[in-house]
């Protein structure tokens, strides 16, 4: 019995989800669409970042992280009904926090597939990434 609910729990979840894997390109970039760019502050140093996007890292460099830190600056730039995308260096770390935020948390979310290494070596131009103080 315990299965069987389970396996209901899970369909159910996996049918309210609302997510959508998209190939990071430059025509994304372009749409009215939220992009969080959820590297680390050296990756964002490194690379760029999508102009307008916005840096909110979930792993940081020794690959721990906070969920609960995450939520709170991810609801301060999007609603909760809203559509965005994540982005990532190659879409590795994209990929499984936008199943987390969509299935357990509700959440619209657009994987950018291919992240910002895919989007650079189509010759997408970046913007620095300026530290908040």
């Amino acid at each position: 019995m315990k299965k069987i609910i389970l396996i209901l729990l899970l369909t159910y979840t996996s049918l309210m989800a609302e997510l959508t894997h998209v190939w990071a390109s430059q025509d994304f970039a372009n749409k009215n669409i939220k992009i969080i760019d959820i590297r680390t502050p050296a990756e964002w140093k490194e690379t760029g970042i999508v102009k307008g996007s916005y840096t909110i890292m979930f792993y940081d460099e020794k690959g721990d992280f906070s969920v609960k830190d995450f939520i709170k600056d991810l609801d301060k730039v999007v609603k909760k009904d809203e559509p965005f995308a994540l982005i990532c260096r190659v879409g590795s770390r994209t990929a499984i926090v936008s199943k987390y935020l969509s299935a357990q948390r509700g959440y619209k979310v657009i994987n950018l597939k291919g992240g910002i290494m895919k989007m650079i070596g189509e010759g997408y131009k970046t913007v620095p990434y300026k530290e908040k103080k």
